[in-house]
């Protein structure tokens, strides 16, 4: 039977909004039903960005996860901190993030680092100041496998690029990644489809490589969208982020995925400035707001309001005519996107057998935690 109830914070009058609350049990649910969905855990390699938090990382370090990927400096120190063993930073570092990236790798012995390279003039880079310091840096190739955000095409550049960082002496080519973030199709069907006909070139580029006489790279690929396709291939590691929390957006397009609403926003009304309007302290600044006004939140108990309006402290809703919403209501929100909404919160509420037990701080999203 589901608990259609099991948001709810009975001491919820001590809780200020807006806030991001986390459930603890339900992330150590996720992370089985993530272990559940691999043939070996030692394949998992899951990305930071959603939780940005040390108790979610030593959750997954306690059920076996030993692999992690981040896209920031504060993400990786976070990670390192709590002695992760491997991590890749999922990022081509340049400028100043080059020379923090270094002094991460000198400050945290016990974890093994690696970044992104798309480029040989980059790649050069860190080579160079590698060797200032006395150390090897393993670096992924980045791909671009349809995103056109980053990466080098998987064709004859990118071949030559991998045996180029071979040459330099302060890096050491580790692999390949190929991050399909544009395939999000609804349809799984079609969505693996997509999925196999963009990783193709990657398997050829492994293949060509090993065919020269590399050691078969290792391949880092996909997110949560494409994590079930990857998944059934063999050797490769898979980085998906949003299973830690799971929202709105996953939940609406990825129904072949059973992972638990682990995250949620709460806020109040604060205000009935018409016939049929509420008003929330739920603006910008507290759910993410880049999709269409529709798309940011839904609220687990009050699923009819309309979102019509956003600023940065409030949201204006459309409740219709004779509502019941009274000046302090408590509404449990479910971002559509969870990622850039944990960063906009320094800590995470946690809430075990319905009340408020504690905080998780969210200390990689700033942009610097030490280093």
């Amino acid at each position: 039977m589901i608990d259609n109830d099991w948001y709810l914070i009975e001491d919820i009058e001590n809780l200020d909004s807006p806030a991001l609350v986390v459930y603890p049990e339900r992330v150590k649910q996720n992370i089985a039903i993530l272990k559940s969905m691999i043939d070996d855990v030692a394949r998992l390699r899951p990305h930071a960005k959603t939780y940005k938090n040390k108790e979610a990382t030593l959750l997954m370090l306690e059920a076996g996860i030993s692999k992690f990927k981040c896209a920031t400096i504060a993400e990786a120190e976070m990670l390192a901190m709590c002695n992760a063993p491997d991590v890749l930073l999922a990022y081509q570092p340049v400028g100043p993030k080059l020379a923090r990236f270094v002094q991460l790798i000198l400050s945290y012995p016990k974890t093994n680092f690696s970044c992104l390279v798309d480029n040989i003039r980059a790649a050069t880079e860190i080579s160079e100041i590698a060797i200032v310091n006395k150390i090897q840096i393993p670096v992924y190739i980045d791909l671009n496998i349809g995103q056109d955000r980053t990466g080098i095409s998987p064709g004859n550049d990118a071949l030559q690029l991998y045996i180029d960082c071979d040459i330099l002496s302060g890096i050491i080519p580790a692999g390949l990644h190929a991050y399909d973030g544009h395939l999000h199709d609804a349809d799984f069907e079609t969505r693996t489809k997509r999925c196999n006909a963009s990783f193709e070139p990657v398997t050829k580029l492994q293949s060509d490589l090993k065919q020269i006489g590399y050691p078969e790279p290792v391949i880092v690929a996909g997110g949560s969208p494409t994590f079930p396709i990857h998944a059934k291939r063999k050797v490769i590691e898979c980085s998906p982020g949003t299973f830690v929390y799971w929202d709105r957006g996953y939940q609406t397009i990825l129904k072949e995925q059973s992972f638990l609403t682990s995250a949620l926003v709460i806020c109040r009304v604060i205000s009935l400035p018409a016939e049929t309007k509420i008003c929330l302290d739920l603006g910008h600044k507290s759910v993410s707001a880049e999709n269409e006004i529709s798309k940011r939140v839904y609220f687990l108990n009050a699923p009819e309001l309309v979102m019509i309006g956003q600023s940065e402290e409030h949201v204006v809703a459309d409740a219709g005519k004779d509502h019941k919403y009274k000046v302090g209501d408590v509404l449990y929100g479910l971002p559509y996107h969870v990622c850039p909404t944990v960063a906009l919160y320094e800590r995470a509420i946690t809430i075990e057998e319905n009340k408020v037990s504690g905080e998780w701080k969210n200390i990689a999203r700033d942009r610097k935690i030490i280093i």
